[in-house]
């Protein structure tokens, strides 16, 4: 059974840095498009950051490009995102997915992602 465990998520002061982290078990890792999206309250849930299976290619929302990095490790199968000059708009459950792919790509929609974690919380104060 494929599992996602999120870990990370704490309260910073906005102009802060944090580092959210996801562990896989349960799929063929390097097989998987990992992806980080977020949910403020009340609104929808959007993407923030995709990394294709090699790490090769990846893909930013606008309003997180230059703040932030995703990476992956596929020796230990965990997947993060190092989130610098936060803001107060950067307040949401952050949750990681995974999509089984069979090209090196990080473009896919959210719609697509098969698995996902149960979510971390990242609350940046002004």
């Amino acid at each position: 059974q494929a599992q996602l465990v999120e870990s990370g998520g704490e309260s910073v002061q906005a102009g802060g840095s944090l580092r959210v982290s996801c562990a896989a078990s349960g799929l063929a890792f390097t097989m998987y498009t990992l992806g980080w999206f977020r949910q403020a309250p009340g609104k929808e849930r959007e993407f923030v950051a995709a990394i294709s299976r090699s790490g090769g290619s990846i893909r930013y929302a606008e309003s997180v490009k230059d703040r932030f990095t995703i990476s992956r490790d596929n020796a230990k199968n965990t997947v993060a995102l190092q989130m610098n000059s936060l803001k107060p708009e950067d307040t949401a459950v952050y949750y990681c997915a995974a999509v089984r792919v069979f090209t090196d790509t990080s473009n896919l929609p959210m719609t697509s992602y098969a698995y996902w974690g149960q979510g971390t919380q990242v609350t940046v104060s002004s």
